[in-house]
C-alpha cells in the first residue's frame, strides 16, 4: 500500500506566481494511484473538486474558514493566486482514499491551544487501518508549540486505531530529531513532512526528487511531497 503525503501551498509555485495550479498537482500526485493520499493547505473552495481531480474518496477538515463564500473567494484568489494564499478563501487538509478502501468512521480534532490559526488532525479508519492527518504551527523559535500538537494527534489517532495499525502523516512542521515523544513510529522523513507508521512494516520514507514536481517549467509547491509503501 502507498501512502503519500503532500503541502500544496495553496495551489503555488515555488517561487509563487499568480497561477493556481491546484488541479495539476492534485493530477501529479494521484497519477500512478496511490493507496492514500494525504494533504495540506488546501483552498476550500477546491474540497468538492478533490473527488472529481482524483478519482479517489476525499474527507477533509477546514482549519480556516474563507471570508467570503467558498467559490466566491477561489475566484477573487485565482486573480493572483500568489499574493491572496489562503487570506481570502481558507485552507483545509484532506484524506484521500483509493477505491476499494472506503472509510469506515471519520474523526477530526482540534489539537491547537486557542491559537489564531486552528490547527487540526483529522483520521479515517479503513478495515485494517487508521490514516491520520495533521499541519502543524509553524513556530521554529519554540518547537515545543508544534511538538504538543503532534503529541495530541498521536494519541487521537490511537485512541481511534484501537489495536489496528496506524499511520500519521503530514506537515509537522518539526524535524525527526524533535519527534522524541513518537516512539514505536517508523519512517521518519529528513525535513518537516513525515508518514509514521506503527505496528506494519514499511519501506524508507522517500521524498521526490525537485523534477518530479516540475509541470511546464514551474516547480509545484514549496514542500515535496514524501511518501512510504507499508504492509
Amino acid at each position: 500500500m502507498l501512502v503519500r503525503s503532500w503541502n500544496l501551498f495553496h495551489g503555488n509555485t515555488h517561487p509563487a506566481t499568480r497561477r493556481s495550479h491546484l488541479r495539476e498537482m492534485v493530477r501529479l500526485a494521484t497519477a500512478d494511484r496511490p493507496d492514500v493520499l494525504c494533504l495540506q493547505e488546501v483552498p476550500v473552495w477546491a474540497l468538492p473538486r478533490l473527488e472529481r481531480w482524483s478519482g479517489m474518496t476525499a474527507r477533509w477538515a477546514v482549519t480556516r474558514r474563507p471570508l467570503l463564500p467558498a467559490q466566491l473567494a477561489g475566484a477573487v484568489t485565482r486573480l493572483h493566486n500568489g499574493f491572496f494564499r489562503s487570506a481570502l478563501s481558507g485552507q483545509a487538509n484532506a484524506i484521500l482514499v483509493a477505491p476499494p478502501l472506503q472509510p469506515v468512521e471519520y474523526r477530526s480534532l482540534r489539537i491547537d491551544e486557542a491559537r489564531r490559526e486552528p490547527r487540526v488532525c483529522h483520521a479515517v479508519r479503513l478495515a485494517e487501518l487508521v490514516v491520520a492527518n495533521l499541519h502543524a504551527t509553524n513556530d521554529f523559535a519554540n518547537p515545543a508549540v508544534a511538538a504538543a500538537e503532534i503529541a495530541r494527534a498521536e494519541r487521537f489517532a490511537t485512541e481511534l486505531a484501537g489495536g489496528l495499525p496506524a499511520v500519521l502523516a503530514g506537515d509537522f512542521n518539526l524535524r525527526a530529531e524533535h519527534l522524541h515523544a513518537l516512539a514505536g513510529w517508523s519512517a521518519r522523513g529528513p525535513g518537516i513532512d513525515h508518514v509514521l507508521v506503527r505496528d506494519l512494516a514499511s519501506s524508507p520514507l522517500a521524498v521526490w526528487p525537485r523534477e518530479r514536481r516540475v509541470h511546464n517549467g514551474v516547480v509545484l509547491s514549496d514542500h515535496a511531497p514524501v511518501e512510504v509503501t507499508i504492509g
